[in-house]
């Protein structure tokens, strides 16, 4: 009885985080980090003491945080203004060096 009042007050606890993610300007993503590192930190309070756990939590998230910010500010300057649909190379300036080059050269003859 105890546990599936506990599966109950977790499903009612998740559908109200999720339903009020616009009014607590989290994306989703962001509340899924929240929910899998507040689970790891329920799972290492069997075999550690809880303030090592929460600790451990904290490390982790921040540590997930800053790992993701770089990596999308490496894939920004990767990537700059995106990929060109065709060939997949890098766009400069707007254009694709290699379709351009082809369509210029096309225009040229």
């Amino acid at each position: 009885m105890v546990y599936n009042s506990l599966i109950l007050l977790w499903q009612y606890l998740f559908i109200a985080i999720f339903n009020f993610k616009d009014e607590l300007g989290f994306e989703k993503r962001e509340i899924l980090l929240i929910l899998g590192v507040l689970f790891l930190m329920i799972g290492m309070m069997a075999i550690l003491a809880p303030i090592y756990a929460v600790i451990i939590a904290i490390l982790v998230y921040f540590g997930i945080r800053v790992f993701v910010g770089r990596r999308k500010k490496q894939l920004l300057q990767s990537l700059g203004q995106g990929v060109c649909a065709i060939c997949g190379a890098k766009i400069i300036n707007n254009k694709c060096p290699n379709c351009d080059a082809i369509s210029d050269e096309n225009n040229k003859s």
